[in-house]
């Protein structure tokens, strides 16, 4: 199915980068973010775009940065946003948690909160996220623990915490939360250590293999099958870059990925110009809405991924028209040469 037959008036999923300002600096941020940037929007700025991404039914708002609680005005734009009947997920590293902060959290039924953690074990997370970081996020997760606030621990897999999944699984358990698991994607911060930490391929059979037995494990749109059943309640996968979803950054540019915050891919400024005609005029998210990699047309799958994270094609190989470097059709045949590969479903 290709988005031109079915065209979306407005994103399901909208991630907003309510700032730059981070208290940590994490290797692997997609945002490289540290200090606020100047001209960030403002509170009345936030509330006018909230007012259109309501009249366009927008589903979901998932706001991250930077730590959007250390923005000043967050929690009363939460609020306002909850007002507008918008479901919210708040993506925060849980050290800059406040008693007023977990209060707002509780009101009501429309926010979910996704505690960043890359380590079951202070070895591990905190050469990911710094010093002293593993017991701090793991007080944040005991404030929000029993509160009826639905809780989430998100892990980026990386060769550092790969083995330590399932021990994550069970810490996250034993605070009432699901693991979520994203993909380590070379974006921001993370470039500079790309190399180093992205999972090889005998660790993508494996983690394919972990999370096609468990449908417990949430997952984002970048993880794709090679088999027609395998881990159906995914949903759609395919990159939903401009087509279910955008980005809207600290000082208002708009984008078709969070991952892709590169200049040549704004779609424009929310500062100049309404988000629904960024949405439907855009050439850069015209673009990314017939993106078809030439690589991938002939193989049996590619209806269901469409090639792939582009964002991921784009850093590797400096060319939109190639794969998904990580793709397991791909990975799948370089294994068979020195494995055999069963016929089972494989994501990633």
């Amino acid at each position: 199915m290709k988005y031109a037959d079915w065209p979306l008036s407005a994103p399901v999923n909208l991630t907003w980068e309510i700032t730059h300002r981070c208290n940590l600096r994490c290797v692997h941020c997609l945002s490289a973010s540290s200090r606020e940037s100047p001209g960030e929007l403002s509170f009345e700025e936030c509330r006018a775009i909230v007012d259109q991404l309501a009249e366009l039914e927008v589903f979901e708002i998932n706001f991250g940065g930077g730590e959007p609680l250390l923005k000043d005005f967050f929690l009363p734009l939460l609020r306002y946003i909850h007002e507008k009947e918008i479901v919210t997920c708040v993506s925060t590293n849980g050290t800059a948690l406040t008693d007023e902060a977990v209060a707002c959290f509780a009101e009501g039924p429309l926010v979910n909160v996704q505690v960043s953690l890359d380590g079951a074990t202070p070895e591990v997370n905190d050469r990911i996220r710094g010093e002293g970081t593993f017991h701090r996020i793991i007080r944040g997760i005991e404030r929000l623990a029993g509160r009826n606030i639905p809780l989430s621990i998100n892990t980026v897999v990386t060769s550092l915490n790969f083995t330590q999944l399932s021990e994550l699984k069970g810490l996250a358990a034993s605070y009432g939360a699901r693991l979520r698991v994203s993909r380590f994607r070379p974006s921001g911060r993370a470039r500079d250590s790309w190399e180093t930490l992205r999972l090889k391929a005998a660790q993508l059979r494996e983690l394919a293999d972990w999370l096609s037995g468990d449908p417990t494990i949430l997952t984002g749109d970048s993880f794709f099958s090679i088999s027609q059943d395998g881990r159906r309640q995914l949903g759609l996968d395919m990159c939903g870059a401009g087509k279910m979803t955008a980005c809207i950054d600290p000082v208002g540019g708009v984008y078709p990925c969070a991952f892709m915050q590169d200049g040549e891919f704004r779609g424009g400024s929310l500062k100049k110009t309404a988000f629904r005609d960024i949405w439907d005029n855009s050439p850069a998210f015209n673009f990314f809405r017939g993106l078809e990699p030439a690589s991938c047309r002939q193989c049996p799958r590619f209806k269901k991924c469409r090639g792939g994270c582009p964002a991921v094609a784009y850093f590797v190989s400096r060319d939109l028209n190639r794969a998904d470097p990580e793709c397991l059709v791909n990975w799948s045949r370089d294994i068979a040469a020195t494995s055999p590969v069963e016929n089972r479903p494989y994501i990633i």
